[in-house]
């Protein structure tokens, strides 16, 4: 049978998939240990997160967690610098810090072969850190330098203002972090902080081609690894937000524009449709913005929507990078788009076009079981588990034009939003 290459394969929407939840063994101090196999893949991949505790320390002293994670292979009691490096390089082994607002710790990627070899290495790094200060005061010239540059790139900044102007300045969310923060902390402040608030309500992800007696082994090293109870609730002040911020550039031929305002959770009941909402605005290279001020206009290479969260916070910011001549414009078309897209429903084809879109950008995310273990952190963290992987297929099957309407109106027909313009 000849194809007819002139015509596009159909479209099939697959039926529901079955996810198989991780594996769940508990470890002391309640601790748990998720678990999911990967037969036939001799890569392992283990995480350690606990919840961050940046939220407890003064404004002046945010850096201290960063750093303090950061500094963890700069050697142990037993292990130098160059030699943990080396170690590690020799093993074929990636060890990184994960900082976020929420979670903070380490991930482990190595092979199945060095795994056991590597491990008790690894978990030497919760309790065995040792911080020179001349590796902390190479790291602190380092990072003054990043926030110098990153503050002369114009969509850093307009980023950073961005977050300023939804949360203010005073607010841990919205605090600028200048040079100036790095001269507040020492080694004393990363020793503190490692031994009384980083390891707070560890949870393990691991991802291996393991047995359970294997599991079992592992279970009890990890169970070595220190734990901290969160010692006191974190009240965050009030947010102060501000309408607009423009940051004026004169040398500059180039603008990044922030636009956005406050969203919700993915546990409300409008987060699917919002989502898909923002998908047509502007969260895929076919969106409404991409057509316009991209393709139609010429007056950006890029141009995003996206759903954003910090902490227990939620936003949604449009950005984009201009030439400073037109960004007046681009602010005008960009509140066209969504008045547009508020006010008149979405035609039948660009529908299915979406629907298409996110129904294979979701599947192709459980591609691996990495990936399925990334998936169940990013809900799980949220209080969900994959039960919302297979609301969201459903939904996606079967929405309309009215639904995208319907959370149209209700969250993005009230400007003007907040604005922030550098350049």
């Amino acid at each position: 049978m000849l194809l007819d290459r002139s015509k596009a394969p159909e479209f099939i929407t697959p039926a529901d998939f079955e996810l198989s939840a991780p594996q769940v063994r508990t470890l002391s101090g309640d601790r748990k240990l998720y678990f999911i196999p990967t037969p036939n893949l001799d890569a392992i991949k283990l995480e350690v997160l606990g919840k961050s505790q940046r939220l407890t320390l003064p404004l002046e002293k945010s850096l201290v967690p960063s750093f303090t994670l950061q500094m963890l292979t700069e050697g142990t009691s037993a292990f130098s610098e160059s030699e943990l490096s080396e170690f590690f390089d020799f093993h074929a082994t990636e060890v990184t810090p994960i900082v976020t607002y929420s979670q903070e710790g380490m991930s482990l990627l190595t092979t199945k072969k060095h795994f056991y070899e590597v491990l008790p290495i690894f978990c030497s790094l919760f309790d065995q850190a040792v911080f020179p200060e001349d590796s902390l005061d190479k790291r602190k010239s380092q990072r003054k330098l990043s926030i110098r540059m990153e503050r002369e790139k114009s969509a850093s900044r307009a980023s950073g203002l961005f977050r300023q102007a939804l949360f203010g300045n005073e607010h841990p969310y919205g605090h600028e972090i200048t040079e100036a923060h790095v001269d507040h902390f020492g080694q004393m402040d990363l020793i503190d902080y490692y031994h009384n608030k980083l390891w707070t309500e560890t949870e393990f992800f691991l991802c291996g081609n393991l047995e359970p007696a294997e599991l079992d082994l592992i279970e009890g090293i990890l169970d070595k690894i220190p734990c901290q109870t969160a010692k006191q609730s974190i009240a965050l002040p009030t947010a102060v937000t501000t309408p607009s911020i423009l940051e004026e550039r004169e040398a500059a031929l180039q603008s990044s524009i922030r636009i956005g305002n406050w969203s919700i959770a993915k546990t409300h009941q409008d987060y699917l449709p919002l989502s898909v909402f923002n998908t047509i605005l502007g969260g895929y290279f076919g969106s409404r913005l991409i057509k316009n001020i991209r393709e139609d206009k010429g007056h950006t290479y890029g141009i995003f929507s996206s759903l954003a969260e910090i902490g227990d916070e939620y936003y949604w910011v449009i950005g984009a990078d201009v030439q400073k001549a037109n960004a007046a414009e681009v602010v005008s078309e960009i509140y066209k788009e969504i008045q547009l897209l508020t006010a008149e429903q979405v035609s039948a084809d660009e529908l299915e076009v979406v629907r298409n879109y996110l129904i294979g950008q979701m599947i192709t995310r459980f591609s691996s079981s990495f990936d399925l273990m990334d998936r169940f952190r990013s809900v799980h963290h949220s209080g969900l588990d994959f039960d919302f992987y297979r609301k969201k297929l459903a939904f996606l099957r079967t929405f309309t034009a009215e639904d995208i309407l319907e959370v149209g109106s209700k969250y993005f027909s009230n400007p003007p939003f907040i604005e922030v313009v550098v350049g």
